[in-house]
């Protein structure tokens, strides 16, 4: 039976469009983690300061700590990057020139960008591929 069903659902993802699996939360949530790596921003936890590259070492501990519990990017940011397990403080981002704020909105705000760039990319390549089955 989990066999009939795993290859059902095999063939039913075949079926979704292009810009479904592109949008997919693994790699929203892939996107989040570099977007976060190639920052260069200070994110502050706990009242202490941290690079780019460790935040993303402590949200990535924290992803697979929570991942059975993680299935969507808003989840990722929830449960991973916006506040201390222990102390309940929210964490915060401090970017160059800009007021710290806190981090839940801030990748919140990258998350909606980075959907809108790939419904965009998706609406530019959909009459392409339509052509080519027409042709």
């Amino acid at each position: 039976m989990t066999k009939y069903l795993a290859i059902i659902l095999a063939l039913y993802s075949t079926l979704l469009p292009p810009s479904l699996h592109a949008n997919s939360p693994g790699k929203e949530i892939d996107h989040l983690i570099n977007f976060v790596s190639s920052s260069e921003c200070t994110f502050i936890r706990n009242d202490s300061e941290y690079s780019s590259s460790d935040a993303v070492k402590h949200m990535n501990k924290k992803y697979q700590y929570f991942s059975s519990k993680i299935y969507s990017a808003e989840e990722f940011i929830e449960l991973s990057a916006t506040k201390s397990t222990f102390s309940g403080k929210p964490y915060h981002i401090k970017c160059k020139n800009q007021p710290a704020q806190k981090s839940q909105s801030w990748l919140l705000n990258e998350l909606a960008r980075y959907r809108e760039a790939v419904r965009l990319e998706a609406e530019n390549t959909q009459p392409a591929e339509e052509n080519k089955q027409k042709g």
